[in-house]
């Protein structure tokens, strides 16, 4: 189990978000999959925190624990997740299973109801696929305003958190469904849907707001979510790969709507991609993420001037080179491992694809300060030892003197990444 004393030590009102020894199993036919692994990270006001990996590294099923929205046979088995919310600690201090630490509550001791009156006021989603995440039958204003008029009568009812029911129940839906006139959506409600859809650049957007998902292309399709992500006036917005599928200018164009709509809002953002150049564009901070766990973290120019994790090098290595384009790329070797519990083992879990492998990886190495600071850290042997080729694994994916050549080529690449995201 995790320790609530280590939790709280960094505990404080800059800190939105505080996840510890964050772990969600799946429990299948198969055997059980450990999708993520002890995952720990802060989320401060007004930031962006990117989390960056390979498809199965984890991101998705993080971002979906944090909001309570794993569904079975998943189940988050073990963490905390502190949160900020001042009202919301004064309502549980003091009540037995709840834990509070000054202004910030965990939310995985609170009842799951009170969980989810806090998806919309408190976090927004922008989820991979909007096509699949709006109901075709329905417009896009209609149901942009159904998400407006929810937090609306979430907001009219302030006895308590916990009593968030938005005071609609089966009772008035019956009434409402069979009385001419009666809806669940008012007026107001559509025109603040209007509103969003103009603030998120959808031109005409009374007449837009009449259309069908259909009848959007994919960009405006994916402002028309991350207007609805807004709806609430959420105090952090959980952007899943906001710009996959989307061609390189439209991708743009969303990048700079995210960082203007949170630099407008003072939100803070948690960004999931396996873009680094995304990362490099959007990014304060960096987590990247590899088998279910975070293997390196630090600020931006810690991982893109000194990333240490093979694996993070790896990443940028692969980065095609537009200035000097090469023959062919650097991929990583290999193949993600599987997730099952019986077949992940001890050691690192990067150690059969890395150049770098040495025996001292066949045990689980812990997360290590790079350079004497807190702020960038790794889990690797080599955050303060140097790579011995005598102690080296025969099932590396590279020799030493591929190794030198990849990491090169990751410097060159990272620069790269940076030239770019500054134009």
């Amino acid at each position: 189990m995790s320790q609530r004393t280590d939790a709280r030590r960094s505990l404080d009102p800059d800190t939105l978000l505080s996840v510890r020894d964050l772990s969600t199993r799946f429990f299948t036919q198969e055997g059980q999959v450990n999708a993520v692994e002890s995952v720990s990270f802060d989320v401060r006001d007004n930031e962006i925190l990117g989390i960056v990996g390979e498809s199965g590294s984890g991101k998705s099923v993080t971002a979906l624990s944090l909001i309570d929205l794993v569904e079975s046979p998943g189940r988050v088995t073990d963490g905390e997740i502190w949160y900020y919310h001042p009202d919301l600690a004064d309502e549980f201090r003091g009540e037995d299973g709840a834990q509070v630490e000054g202004d910030h509550v965990d939310l995985r001791t609170v009842p799951a109801q009170v969980r989810r009156a806090l998806r919309g006021p408190s976090f927004g989603t922008i989820f991979q696929d909007p096509m699949s995440s709006f109901n075709p039958s329905i417009t896009v204003g209609e149901q942009l305003a159904e998400a407006v008029e929810v937090q609306r009568r979430a907001s009219a009812n302030p006895r308590s958190t916990r009593s968030r029911t938005q005071g609609y129940g089966f009772a008035r839906f019956l009434v409402d469904a069979v009385v001419p006139g009666r809806g669940y959506v008012s007026d107001s409600s559509m025109d603040r849907a209007i509103e969003l859809l103009e603030q998120v650049g959808i031109p005409d957007p009374a007449a837009r707001a009449e259309e069908y998902p259909s009848q959007f292309s994919g960009g405006m399709l994916q402002r028309a979510m991350i207007a609805q992500a807004l709806a609430g006036e959420p105090d952090l917005l959980i952007a899943d790969e906001p710009t996959t599928a989307l061609d390189v200018t439209i991708q743009a164009q969303i990048l700079d709507l995210l960082r203007d709509v949170q630099a407008d809002r003072g939100m803070s953002v948690v960004l999931i991609t396996h873009d680094l150049g995304v990362i490099a564009r959007m990014s304060d901070r960096i987590d990247v993420m590899y088998a279910g766990e975070v293997v390196e973290r630090g600020d931006l120019e810690a991982i893109f001037e000194n990333p240490v994790h093979p694996y993070t090098r790896g990443l940028l290595g692969s980065i095609p080179d537009l200035q000097e384009p090469q023959p062919r790329l650097e991929p990583i070797a290999g193949n993600v491992p599987s997730l099952f519990d019986a077949e992940m083992g001890d050691g690192c879990y990067f150690a059969d694809r890395c150049p770098n492998a040495m025996r001292s990886c066949l045990e689980k190495p812990p997360e290590r300060p790079v350079d004497g600071t807190r702020a960038h850290r790794a889990k690797c042997v080599l955050v303060d030892r140097q790579y011995d080729p005598t102690e080296g694994l025969s099932k590396g994916a590279n020799d030493s003197d591929d190794s030198t050549d990849s990491n090169a080529q990751a410097e060159k690449n990272a620069s790269n990444a940076r030239t770019e995201a500054a134009e």
